[in-house]
């Protein structure tokens, strides 16, 4: 996150308020998934998991998705 810029009010914002774009049910050792949100027109995508048993939320990964490997509306990937 301090790499990119983004902070984690914008991080609390988009897991908050964004879309669940991907689910991924399969990944351990908790299932996770792709929350995509815009916050002051900026898009992020944030990966999170989702430790159920001990309600628990965990930040994997955010970024700023790269317009050339989705779609312009940064909620489906290009097919290659």
């Amino acid at each position: 996150m301090f790499q990119r810029e983004i902070s984690s009010d914008e991080v609390n914002e988009v897991v908050r308020f964004g879309e669940t774009i991907e689910v991924y049910p399969d990944d351990t050792p908790y299932p996770s998934r792709l929350i995509k949100g815009v916050v002051e027109e900026r898009t992020l995508h944030v990966v999170v998991s989702d430790n159920t048993k001990d309600e628990e939320l965990i930040i994997i990964t955010v970024y700023e998705p790269d317009p050339k490997l989705w779609e312009m509306d940064f909620v489906r990937r290009k097919k290659r």
